[in-house]
C-alpha cells in the first residue's frame, strides 16, 4: 500500500474535531478496493465500516433470484456500512466497488463505541446517514419515473462528485447491474451520450467531456441529492 494514502482525503474523516480524530486515527487500517470487490454481502454479518479515499462503492439491493439494482453510491464523502452503528449487524444490501481505488476500514466494535459516546462523531454520522437515505429515496423515484438516459446522467454525475478526475473505469455488466437494466441498454445509452459529445465511452472506460451538458440532460434527482448532501454535511464535504 503506498505510504501517500492519507485518511483525511476521506472528507468525513477530515471533518472530525481534533480530539475525535486523535482517538480514531490509530484504529484506521488502509485497504485496497479493486473493481468489483464485494465489501459485504446481503444478510451477512459485517465486520468493518469503510471510508473510501479514491474508490466508489455501489450499494445494491439484491432480490431472491439474484437480480440487483443500485440504491446509492458512496465515495470519499462518506462511509460504507451504516447498519453497524444504526443498530444492526447486517443489511439486505450488497456493497460492491464500482470504481477501483483505496480507502480505510475500521472494526465494527470500534465504530459502535464511537457512536455510543453520543458526541460529535455520532452527530456527523447521523447527518451523513440522512443524506444517504435521501439519495436512496431519490434513486427509487428516478428508477420508476425517469428514462434510462436521465438515470445514466444522474449516475455519472453522482460518481464524478466522488472522484477527483473525470474518468470512470468499470465493466458494462457492472453498470447494468447497478441500473437494473440489460447490458444492451447501457451500451445504447452510453453511445447516445457519446454521439452528442457529452462522454467518451470505450471498453469499460467512461470519460466525461461536458459536465454542464450532463447536468442539463439529467432529471432533477441529481440536484435534489447534491443539495441535501451540501445542506447536511460540513463545508469540507461539499462536492
Amino acid at each position: 500500500m503506498p505510504t501517500s494514502l492519507e485518511p483525511k482525503s476521506n472528507q468525513l474523516l477530515a471533518a472530525l474535531p481534533a480530539a475525535e480524530w486523535q482517538r480514531i486515527a490509530p484504529q484506521l487500517e488502509p485497504v485496497e478496493m479493486p473493481l468489483g470487490h464485494v465489501l459485504y454481502e446481503s444478510g451477512r454479518t459485517m465486520s468493518y465500516v469503510y471510508f473510501p479515499v479514491d474508490a466508489i462503492v455501489s450499494l445494491l439491493y439484491v432480490m431472491e433470484n439474484g437480480a440487483s439494482a443500485e440504491i446509492a453510491v458512496a465515495g470519499r464523502e462518506g462511509i460504507v456500512g451504516i447498519s453497524l452503528f444504526m443498530g444492526s449487524e447486517s443489511t439486505p444490501s450488497r456493497a460492491v466497488v464500482q470504481s477501483a481505488g483505496r480507502g480505510f476500514r475500521m472494526r465494527a466494535q470500534a465504530i459502535k463505541d464511537e457512536f455510543e459516546r453520543a458526541g460529535p462523531v455520532m452527530h456527523l454520522l447521523l447527518r451523513y446517514t440522512q443524506a444517504l437515505i435521501t439519495q436512496m429515496a431519490q434513486t427509487a423515484v428516478c428508477n420508476r419515473h425517469h428514462t434510462l438516459d436521465q438515470q445514466l446522467c444522474r449516475w455519472l454525475l453522482l460518481s464524478l462528485d466522488r472522484l477527483q478526475g473525470n474518468e470512470l473505469v468499470m465493466t458494462q455488466e457492472l453498470i447494468a447491474n447497478m441500473l437494473g437494466v440489460r447490458r444492451e441498454g447501457v451500451t445504447e445509452g452510453a453511445l447516445k451520450l457519446q454521439r452528442v459529445g457529452l462522454i467518451r465511452y470505450s471498453r469499460g472506460r467512461i470519460a466525461v467531456l461536458d459536465r454542464p451538458g450532463l447536468e442539463q440532460r439529467t432529471c432533477e434527482c441529481y440536484a435534489v441529492v447534491k443539495k441535501e448532501y451540501d445542506r447536511l454535511l460540513p463545508e469540507t464535504l461539499a462536492t
